[in-house]
């Protein structure tokens, strides 16, 4: 009942009651992203969303114009020289992922489940088939997210995804909704231009 009704009914409010709360902020980072650095003020991403259909993923652009488009951030040369000012302060404090409100009221997304995958990273689509976690909507934030985020390898990340699509219920989104403001504020987890660093995390 929760993961078939509720929990899209919870997305929907909440993430339309958040379009309303960060209109200004979020204005206000777009204004900085266009003083700081040429180009949009959105990036569009092709990310793997629920029974692996594609849907683009909405962020504030952090990169410069010139960056790969679809290369994840731990495979570029040397990531940081990619990064803008306004970007640095954007990733640390994943201010960036904001725009993704848009994609929950779309229905592409939900507010917990995995982080969506990149359309071309087959190594964690594959582990992630394994466990069934394919079949959930995406999420802003999700189990691994609060257990080590980027410094968890793939396999370790597909474990928790993996732990979360077997036992949706509405206190274990509570519970990792608050351990992921948490997360943000202490600025944990987060390493750019790397993944794996944690080999193990129980």
């Amino acid at each position: 009942m929760y993961e078939a009704y509720v929990k899209r009914l919870l997305d929907l409010v909440l993430a339309l009651a958040a379009c309303v709360v960060l209109a200004i902020p979020m204005g206000i980072i777009a204004v900085w992203i266009k003083l700081d650095s040429r180009g949009p003020v959105f990036f569009r991403q092709r990310r793997v969303g629920a029974g692996k259909t594609y849907f683009n993923i909405l962020k504030f652009r952090t990169m410069r114009g010139d960056t790969p488009h679809d290369v994840p951030t731990h495979l570029l040369k040397d990531p940081d020289s990619y990064i803008t000012k306004s970007g640095a302060f954007l990733r640390r404090t994943s201010l960036d992922e904001l725009p993704q409100i848009y994609n929950i009221v779309a229905g592409q997304m939900s507010i917990i489940g995995p982080r969506p995958a990149l359309y071309n990273q087959y190594d964690l689509i594959e582990a992630r088939d394994a466990v069934h976690a394919n079949d959930l909507r995406p999420g802003l934030t999700g189990l691994a997210q609060v257990n080590g985020r980027d410094e968890l390898p793939i396999d370790v990340k597909a474990r928790y995804d993996g732990e979360y699509a077997a036992n949706v219920t509405f206190l274990g989104d509570v519970r990792i909704f608050f351990a992921s403001i948490g997360y943000v504020l202490h600025r944990r987890g987060v390493v750019e231009g790397g993944t794996g660093t944690l080999q193990s995390k129980k």
